[in-house]
């Protein structure tokens, strides 16, 4: 399983790559596999202002639609359209790819709360 130790994680299995202020957003690769193949990503945020852990859209699977909770207060500013046409990318490419959202954050402060690589290790036992 790839958990890149260059990575922020949250307990909801996301994970979220810093550049400056803006944070790129994706589900785990531990996600994507509890999750089976997925069909389609849905994000009707964009250009909103939304808070830590509001809804920020949804990841449906064949078995299961998911939740998607953003993990840190700010603009959704981008979302990844090539999800439209391909959300298996999400599953090949699940760190790269497969990246669903980009923030423009509001807080700072609340990356330090998110999970270290090591963290999220120790959170599914890997």
């Amino acid at each position: 399983m790839n958990i890149p130790s260059e990575l922020k994680y949250t307990k909801d299995h996301e994970w979220i790559k810093m550049e400056g202020e803006v944070a790129t957003v994706g589900i785990t690769d531990f996600a994507q596999g509890e999750l089976g193949d997925i069909v389609y990503v849905e994000v009707e945020t964009l250009d909103e202002t939304l808070e830590q852990e509001e809804v920020f859209g949804t990841v449906e699977a064949v078995k299961t639609v998911s939740d998607l909770f953003l993990p840190l207060s700010g603009e959704i500013v981008e979302f990844n359209e090539a999800l439209e046409d391909e959300p298996e990318k999400v599953n090949a490419d699940p760190y790269g790819e497969g990246w669903m959202v980009k923030i423009k954050i509001s807080d700072a402060s609340q990356v330090d709360g998110l999970l270290s690589a090591e963290d999220y290790k120790a959170l599914i036992g890997a």
